[in-house]
């Protein structure tokens, strides 16, 4: 049995991974670079795969309380006046939840989570390097040298750990950029809505309760534009681009006052998991665009196979039995980016007949094409 780990990284998937190995009796010690768990980004999206780890955590009543709004459906619409194009009724996932949940809300619990477990937490320290080993070395900020019987990198994406466990991989601006917003809500449906239009699309669902409505809206551009959630930008910018959305769409864009922009870049999933007792987890390991709404859902799974694994001696099957899955999502993600995006003609509006039709005739099988991905329960294999 494995008896301690340090952990890299307290975001969702750092904190999931520290509280589940430290409930069975691991030492965990998780070291953070931020002086504090601070807000950092905003909405979050955790569908039952995702939720079925932090059940299993034992947090799910505590996001309730914490102001998650469980959501009803997925609503696709056309940007020019926000005419309804397709229906994904959630309440046909019967006992399995969909949740939006600020993020900050979200850290919030697991890191209380994870100190009642009794992980170790040092904030305010930075890993600067990685040595793989029998017993890998952590090098820290302050010079200092800590060892641990195995490390987990739940860095991000710009992980210390992935340059030494699966080096040489570069990523490439994929055209696409990215802004973020929150606004006070007004009459909110407990529901995701994506608004598609040529080369653009925005999704906004509600957040604490309601009170507030998270906004990402996506266009494709020339212009490069920096990695990273934090970068403010002016709305007049957002507002310009999307400049033709009518509809309620286009009355939330005009109520925007603080807004921040990021580059959306593809990142091919590391060809190597773990080595020499180092290993990746979430982004880390396998970056994601954002257009499923699965980053935050597959660092929960990681970190539960993970803890898994290595406490049942198997810590050498980790990638074998997460990457597959992994490369799906991903891969399934970049396919929705192109369908939102149609350009105008005869193929946008035969694309958007068939998805009326289907949401319209056959609900049922609509839903049932998301078995793979909802009804994964990573605890119950």
């Amino acid at each position: 049995m494995i008896r301690n780990v340090i952990v890299v990284g307290a975001g969702i998937g750092g904190l999931a991974v520290a509280t589940a190995l430290a409930r069975q009796g691991v030492a965990v010690t998780l070291y953070e670079k931020a002086p504090q768990i601070a807000e950092v980004g905003a909405g979050l999206q955790i569908s039952p795969n995702g939720l079925a780890v932090l059940r299993a955590l034992g947090i799910e009543e505590a996001l309730a309380r914490a102001g998650a709004v469980r959501a009803t459906s997925v609503v696709l619409e056309d940007y020019k006046a926000g005419a309804e194009v397709a229906r994904l009724d959630l309440t046909r996932l019967q006992d399995q939840k969909y949740l939006f949940v600020h993020r900050h809300d979200l850290i919030t619990l697991l890191a209380k989570a994870a100190t009642q477990a009794g992980v170790t937490l040092e904030l305010g320290q930075e890993v600067t390097g990685i040595a793989p080993g029998t017993l890998p070395e952590v090098q820290l900020g302050t010079g200092q040298t800590v060892r641990a019987e195995a490390v987990i990198c739940a860095d991000g994406i710009h992980s210390v750990g992935r340059g030494v466990v699966s080096p040489g991989s570069t990523a490439a601006f994929t055209g696409q950029v990215a802004w973020r917003a929150t606004v006070p809500a007004q009459d909110p449906a407990p529901e995701a809505r994506v608004t598609m239009g040529p080369g653009c699309h925005l999704v906004r669902y509600p957040l604490k309760a309601g009170a507030l409505m998270n906004i990402v809206a996506v266009q494709e551009r020339n212009a490069w534009a920096e990695e990273g959630w934090n970068h403010a930008d002016d709305p007049a910018n957002l507002q310009a681009a999307f400049a033709d959305f009518g509809g309620s769409a286009g009355d939330l864009l005009r109520r925007v006052e603080a807004v921040s922009l990021w580059g959306l870049f593809r990142h091919p999933v590391a060809g190597t998991w773990r080595a020499g007792n180092v290993a990746l987890l979430g982004d880390a390991a396998h970056p994601t665009l954002p257009f499923l709404a699965q980053g935050a859902n597959l660092a929960l799974e990681d970190a539960w196979v993970l803890a898994t694994c290595l406490m049942d001696g198997r810590g050498d099957q980790y990638q074998e039995m997460r990457r597959p899955r992994a490369t799906r999502v991903i891969d399934a993600a970049s396919g929705n980016a192109r369908k939102y995006h149609l350009k105008n003609g005869p193929v946008r509006q035969l694309a958007h007949l068939g998805l009326s039709l289907g949401s319209r005739l056959a609900p049922g099988l609509m839903m049932r094409q998301f078995n793979w991905l909802y009804g994964h329960d990573v605890t119950k294999t």
